[in-house]
């Protein structure tokens, strides 16, 4: 199966029914997307669609064969760097086990709206716990970097 990550087409020998999240981890060695719960509930698998946030938990790879994914690794967008700056200068992180998805879905928010209110931004990332309930800091970067993606 051919697949194309962060602008690069792949040959992955992995079953179609492989989640898309073991293929980027196991076959490719990416391992910025994590595993969190392998039920669609946690968001720390986020990854890009064509632009779009999934959980490649529980995308199978064949379904995205074709199709711009896009990891943490590889994303480097205006947006990203805005959201990345951000979360670096105001510390969100804890343990950091989720940022990852949590970079990936504030990036897609702020791609497809560059002033969210506090509620888009609840609405967005309502799918993506921290355990270290980092939420208050998370809301905060978000709008910071919806601030300098503004200015620009």
């Amino acid at each position: 199966m051919e697949l194309n990550i962060n602008g690069k087409a792949v040959k992955v020998d992995a079953s179609e029914d492989t989640p898309l999240l073991w293929v980027i981890r196991d076959e490719l060695n990416m391992t910025g997307t994590k595993y969190g719960c392998g039920i669609s509930m946690c968001g720390a698998c986020t990854v890009h669609l064509n632009g779009q946030p999934i959980r490649s938990c529980v995308t199978p790879a064949s379904a995205a064969a074709g199709q711009k994914i896009t990891t943490i690794e590889g994303l480097d967008s205006h947006a990203a760097k805005a959201v990345q700056e951000a979360w670096t200068t105001l510390s969100v992180p804890q343990c950091g086990y989720c940022q990852s998805g949590q970079i990936m879905a504030a990036t897609a928010l702020l791609t497809q709206n560059k002033k969210p209110s506090d509620s888009d931004i609840d609405a967005a990332m309502s799918g993506n716990i921290c355990r270290c309930g980092t939420y208050n800091e998370i809301r905060s970067a978000i709008h910071k970097a919806a601030q300098k993606m503004v200015k620009a």
